[in-house]
């Protein structure tokens, strides 16, 4: 059969507006090259393309989960025939058991996953480091708006995401107004704090965040595997003298040290240090590097907390090297250069990245009024996937 003949049907299909079009694609050397109309070039390899076609035939229709099955097909495929459409999609046409096979990309999609320039996409995403310049100019959204307008909510999720950091304000001061908020995006992670905390000072605390004492910047449950991602916590009351909240972009303190002593970054970006936290219910511990780096070497979690983190178990030839380097990056995380400072009021509420942004406060006179704020975490998974969903609406109301 020709390429006119019978192919898959591909049902509907309705490239988005991509940021950049593909104007020329061939195949060669067991990959299609593609040029881009910014001048950048991408190859995909034959087998990649394959294993990723959309068609009804290779996808549950339903579900939209992969169905085809690489063992299906040889390694070595022949190249297919490829044109470019005038929608601006690619269409490949594969020689397959005397027919040909259909599939169609969209230039959107293939652009988002160019693993040809994955270091220098992985570079643009990186998070955007800040200092004390965020005084005063946290993002920040009222209660009403997150809780009626999906834009309201899609704003602060981003910044969320972009900055680590976002503030609501104008909310009421009930409680379960955090569960509220909460809800709009998906649900709780519960912790052995429980499904909600309450940050107060309390007679028997087993946490130091339940009494009155100056906390330094911190990251909450590094004993944990995988700690907690973001941290929500609601003012409910505060008529407290002092209590001034702290947070210190933790990626920019890391990012710094790496600048001005590579060797001290490198140690705690590779010396593992144990954390546990102990109480008569719960015996929870974890062993990993202060500095985390993700499989594209990015900043990826700070675990600095100096509560519970246990006895050291370093190497005797790295202890003192291990003891300078972290000195080091715990006096500047101390530094105002990289730190703002902020009061909670009732009906304000402040949620980060809790494996970016360490949090601390100064301490307070739990006799000069009441300081209640309650706080939860939620996790990356449940709020990067509100935020695509969000943002994919807003682009199909656009193309509409």
């Amino acid at each position: 059969m020709t390429p006119d003949g019978p192919i898959v049907d591909m049902g509907e299909f309705a490239p988005s507006r991509a940021a950049q079009r593909i104007v020329a694609a061939t195949a060669e050397d067991g990959a299609v090259a593609l040029t881009w109309d910014d001048g950048r070039t991408s190859r995909f390899h034959h087998l990649w393309l394959r294993d990723n076609c959309a068609c009804a035939q290779c996808r549950h229709p339903q579900t939209r989960e992969r169905t085809f099955e690489l063992l299906d097909l040889p390694e070595e495929l022949d190249p297919p025939r490829v044109e470019l459409r005038p929608d601006g999609a690619l269409r490949l046409l594969w020689p397959e058991n005397g027919g040909w096979h259909e599939s169609l990309f969209d230039p959107a999609w293939l652009r988002e996953r160019d693993y040809t320039n994955r270091a220098a996409d992985t570079e643009s995403r990186r998070a955007r480091p800040w200092g004390a310049e965020m005084q005063g100019a946290i993002p920040s959204v009222s209660y009403a708006e997150l809780m009626e307008s999906d834009a309201g909510l899609r704003r602060w999720l981003h910044a969320l995401s972009e900055h680590g950091l976002a503030l609501l304000s104008d909310g009421p001061t009930a409680e379960g107004s955090l569960l509220d908020v909460v809800g709009r995006v998906g649900w709780a992670r519960e912790t052995n704090f429980g499904h909600t905390f309450d940050v107060v000072s309390k007679p028997n605390p087993n946490n130091a965040a339940y009494t009155a004492i100056k906390l330094e910047p911190h990251v909450d449950l590094p004993n944990w595997q995988r700690p907690p991602d973001f941290q929500l916590l609601y003012c409910l009351e505060n008529g407290a003298t002092g209590g001034a909240s702290i947070l210190t972009d933790g990626f920019a303190v890391a990012e710094a040290l790496q600048r001005e002593d590579p060797e001290a970054f490198e140690v705690l970006a590779t010396q593992p240090v144990d954390f546990r936290f102990q109480d008569e219910e719960s015996d929870i511990r974890f062993r990993a590097p202060t500095i985390g780096r993700d499989a594209d070497g990015a900043l990826c979690e700070i675990r600095f907390n100096n509560w519970i983190r246990d006895a050291l178990d370093v190497p005797p030839a790295r202890m003192q090297a291990f003891y300078a380097a972290y000195r080091k990056f715990w006096t500047m995380l101390r530094d105002p250069h990289f730190m703002i400072r902020f009061t909670l009021g009732p009906g304000q509420m402040i949620a980060f990245d809790n494996l970016r942004v360490l949090h601390g406060r100064d301490a307070f006179d739990p006799n000069s009024g009441r300081r209640h704020l309650q706080g939860c975490y939620l996790d990356r998974d449940l709020v990067m996937s509100r935020l695509r969903v969000l943002e994919r609406t807003t682009r199909l109301s656009e193309s509409a």
